[in-house]
């Protein structure tokens, strides 16, 4: 059962059909265009999302909103040096704001950034680099459960840094859990590869640690070597291995907004936080206010208790369970923050540039009120130079977030019921084509239409 009792409450509305089907056509056919007020369960995702505890609402009353150097700031840096073992720490408005400051310091035209799988939002902030960022994801055989299927190959990593284009690489980056793949955790033998790899060729290796408490529970759950360890010791681990990390702490920081870069390199501390001052605010507060740092030092002493990550876990496991009994292709294993099913198995008559995950999430909107997230060839696949059809995303994949602290066991067997329905008549979908598209994160703006 979930390790908490639910102290305030927020009703959730039940649009009809028609309000539904209104809704999405004035969206343009777009989840993220429609808005919550018509929305019935929302998984769209686990970003910023969160229930915060009594703990972290009394904390923001304790907020110091100073300009410069206030104790909030004080308090958050002491919590991150502790967890991460790294000694400077700039607080950001969130994650995505992380990514692109450090990236942007460590890129330039034509150098490679590598990593296990870029999201959308870090291969975006590469690319507005003039850089390249390269996916070497794990092989993975068809059918096979893999426990850590969200390594690097650090064969293919060896071999690039070895050949012609290793001089181009400027950085390796591990995304843990790691998001784009399925949710899937990183191993610690598989990061201790990727810095042994690092060190030979002089290269630096920065954690996405987004989800670091949900990755360090999964390597004590599956890794028999650490089944003895805490999460957060696992996690004190990891964050030893690399030079640095940013984070969105929307995700394990357990609050509504905020994010973070932390380093050992102190000169390169002090070139970011000029950009922290040009484009987030002075570095002791980067965009945020002193009760937010307040809400997010509390929320990162939490999130590494092995009862809440258990239940995150186990509640994932079981919706996973439930939705393939609904006749949903699920990945498994299932992670922590969310459930991923391949939409374009179970639409294989919707072809990869008709966009099928977006038929799916479509589809259960409309069924039943469900938002969930499309990560097929709309968010990841690419546009072909010549102007031709979108090269399509190596799967469709849905993603079923799970917000933290949030939705009941009953909120969650209506999903499993909606998504049978529309599994039901899957035969049935259609395909979509877009109809206007903006920049590198079309999905956001994006208008659709049905076929």
């Amino acid at each position: 059962m979930e390790p908490f009792r639910i102290k305030a409450v927020e009703p959730i509305p039940f649009p009809g059909p028609d309000e539904r089907r209104a809704a999405l056509v004035a969206a343009g056919y777009n989840l993220f265009r429609v808005p919550s007020r018509l929305i019935t369960i929302d998984l769209l995702t686990d970003s910023g999302t969160a229930a915060m505890s009594a703990a972290q609402w009394s904390a923001l009353l304790s907020g110091d909103e100073s300009y410069a150097g206030a104790r909030s700031f004080e308090r958050f840096e002491v919590v991150v040096q502790e967890l991460t073992g790294y000694s400077e720490v700039l607080p950001v408005h969130q994650g995505r704001a992380a990514e692109r400051i450090l990236l942007h310091a460590l890129l330039g035209l034509g150098d490679l950034c590598v990593s296990n799988t870029h999201f959308d939002s870090t291969r975006a902030s590469v690319e507005a680099a003039g850089a390249h960022a390269l996916d070497l994801p794990a092989p993975v055989e068809d059918d096979v459960a893999d426990p850590f299927g969200g390594d690097i190959d650090t064969k293919a990593l060896r071999e690039l840094l070895a050949g012609t284009s290793g001089p181009r690489v400027r950085c390796v980056v591990l995304t843990v859990t790691n998001n784009a793949n399925g949710g899937q955790p990183v191993s610690l033998p598989n990061i201790v590869a990727t810095r042994n790899l690092c060190d030979k060729y002089g290269i630096p290796l920065y954690l996405d640690a987004s989800r670091f408490a949900e990755n360090a529970y999964l390597i004590t759950e599956r890794d028999p070597a650490h089944a003895k360890s805490t999460p957060r010791e696992v996690a004190h681990a990891m964050f030893e291995l690399a030079d640095g990390c940013w984070a969105s702490l929307k995700k394990d920081g357990i609050a509504n907004i905020g994010g973070l870069i932390a380093l050992r390199d102190a000169p390169l501390a002090d070139r970011l936080r000029e950009q922290v001052i040009a484009f987030e605010g002075f570095p002791t507060y980067g965009g945020l206010a002193g009760r937010d740092l307040e809400a997010l030092a509390q929320g990162l002493i939490e999130v590494t208790d092995a009862d809440y990550l258990r239940y995150r876990a186990e509640s994932a496991r079981w919706f996973g369970e439930q939705l393939g009994l609904a006749g949903l292709p699920v990945l498994q294993p299932t992670g922590c923050h969310a459930v991923y099913a391949d939409a374009g198995l179970l639409l294989d008559h919707i072809p990869a540039q008709q966009l099928p995950a977006t038929a799916f999430a479509n589809e259960l909107y409309l069924a039943g009120g469900v938002r969930v997230c499309e990560l097929g060839t709309l968010v990841f696949g690419r546009r072909d130079p010549g102007g031709g059809a979108d090269l399509p995303a190596p799967r469709e994949l849905v993603r079923f977030a799970l917000p933290r602290r949030v939705y009941t066991a009953s909120h969650l067997e209506y999903v499993v019921d909606v998504t049978e329905e529309v599994c039901a008549k899957a035969e049935a979908l259609r395909g979509y084509r877009i109809a206007r598209q903006g920049g590198a994160m079309r999905q956001f703006t994006a208008t659709l239409e049905p076929l």
